[in-house]
């Protein structure tokens, strides 16, 4: 008897599959650079800690900043007294009344599973890739060109602004990496409240980002008018108390201490290096992005550098620009996608060139993953404080310590601090602050202080009546 067997026709996938196989897919590349720029970035954000490239301004601040939140506590820090104004004589100085940064808070949790300075880095790469996902995925979804996505967000992560930010400590304003990229994706996306909520979270990071986030709702308010009106109004209020009552307030000489910063400069100084500045800015963005309504958010962050006395603010180096490079970049996807004619490759290019001068370079050198005597000595005086002491640390030391010590940075003034320190570690070539080192070695000296270790210019002292 016959069988007849009826042929087996292939399966035609569901389009709830072919639905899940796109967005799959469509993850992919974002998801890998996310996780290329975390790799890279905390890679050598570790290894320049190791090799005593950070410093206690600021990585130490923030990390007795955190340490303060997991413990429960309004943030302070010991560190900081250094460079308090006239007449604080605590103990630990109140970090709210300096910046106002409560989005730190949000890492206190990491510290009660990895109470350690290094988990700062980590976290501050994985902000950066955070916001290398959303940059990617922007583009993704916005334009057509192919490889503009893989182009656009590798420029972006490779960007001189975001490097700075990582080669130099750790810093609040990490946290406004994301949120920028977010609210510029919300925006792009006609996701109006949205934009207007993620922008509003900028109020959390530093107080200079409130005029960041009205200018964004002046933004929205060309296309959904509450929000707008609402986020512009809010934040501008919030701005204002923040500055002008919650910092004074907070503040122990009731000040705001950012309002009459002394350098003797003016606004018509200096602009050599701010030229160099905004045409590197020009150059990572293609230029095209001033074409975009998106760039009047740059406005806010460039006028209060620009303007200031401070010559920190004006140049490339530091973390100053980071933010700068979300809202430089969703700008120049806007323009992008709106029909303007410029090859996708034309940001990476820059970037690439641009990559020689920036701090990432140094992995590729055997140099860098070697440490120097200078280091091995570095490595060995800090290992001698014991656990629990009061210290006092020169600046590339004291995040070394932080961890398990009261650190106060090496400063002229500190050996008569309420509470004393029994132990002065320093490298007699840090700077910071100016004249710091030698004078208070000089009045241990004067006091009989006693050097437990002196290698490569690092030294270690006891106090007499420590046993």
């Amino acid at each position: 008897m016959l069988s007849i067997t009826a042929p087996v026709l292939p399966r035609t996938p569901s389009p709830v599959i072919k639905v899940q196989r796109q967005r799959t897919a469509s993850r992919l590349v974002p998801g890998v650079l996310a996780a290329v720029m975390f790799l890279l970035y905390a890679v050598y954000a570790l290894r320049e800690h190791a090799r005593f490239g950070t410093t206690g301004y600021d990585l130490g601040i923030f990390d007795q900043a955190v340490r303060s939140y997991a413990e429960g506590r309004w943030p302070s820090s010991e560190i900081r007294t250094a460079t308090a104004p006239p007449g604080f004589g605590g103990d630990a100085y109140p970090l709210l009344s300096d910046h106002f940064h409560p989005i730190l808070a949000l890492l206190a949790p990491l510290y009660l599973l990895a109470p350690h300075v290094e988990t700062l880095l980590i976290g501050q790469a994985a902000l950066v890739a955070g916001s290398t996902y959303v940059i990617t995925r922007a583009a993704q979804r916005h334009l057509r060109q192919r490889w503009a996505a893989l182009s656009l967000g590798l420029a972006y992560g490779l960007s001189w602004g975001l490097q700075q930010l990582i080669a130099f400590d750790f810093h609040e304003v990490a946290f406004a990496l994301p949120l920028l990229a977010l609210a510029g994706r919300a925006y792009l996306d006609g996701r109006w409240v949205a934009a207007a909520w993620w922008a509003a979270a900028l109020l959390l990071v530093k107080e200079d980002l409130g005029v960041t986030a009205a200018v964004f709702g002046l933004l929205i308010l060309r296309h959904h008018r509450r929000a707008g009106i609402v986020l512009a109004g809010s934040a501008l209020a919030a701005n204002a108390l923040i500055v002008l009552v919650v910092l004074p307030a907070l503040a122990p000489n009731g000040r705001y201490g950012y309002f009459a910063q002394q350098y003797p400069y003016g606004m018509l100084d200096g602009w050599p290096t701010k030229l160099l500045t905004l045409a590197a800015l020009l150059a990572i963005m293609a230029g095209a992005a001033l074409r975009s309504p998106l760039a009047l958010l740059l406005l806010p962050t460039l006028a209060w550098r620009l303007v200031s006395p401070n010559p920190a603010y004006w140049g490339m180096e530091l973390h100053y620009s980071a933010v700068l490079m979300p809202i430089g970049f969703v700008a120049l996807i806007d323009v992008l996608r709106r029909g303007v004619r410029l090859p996708v490759f034309a940001p990476l290019l820059i970037a690439a060139l641009l990559l020689p001068a920036q701090p990432v370079r140094d992995v590729v050198k055997p140099g860098f993953w070697r440490d120097t005597p200078r280091q091995a000595a570095s490595r060995t005086a800090v290992e001698l404080v014991p656990s629990g002491a009061r210290v006092a640390a020169s600046n590339s030391l004291a995040p070394h310590l932080t961890d398990r010590a009261t650190v106060y940075v090496v400063a002229d003034g500190v050996l008569a601090r309420p509470g004393g320190v029994d132990w002065i570690v320093a490298d007699v070539q840090d700077l910071f602050p100016a004249g710091g080192v030698v004078a208070v070695l000089g009045q241990a000296e004067e006091n009989g202080w006693r050097t437990v270790y002196e290698q490569q210019g690092v030294v270690v002292l006891r106090r007499p009546s420590v046993s």
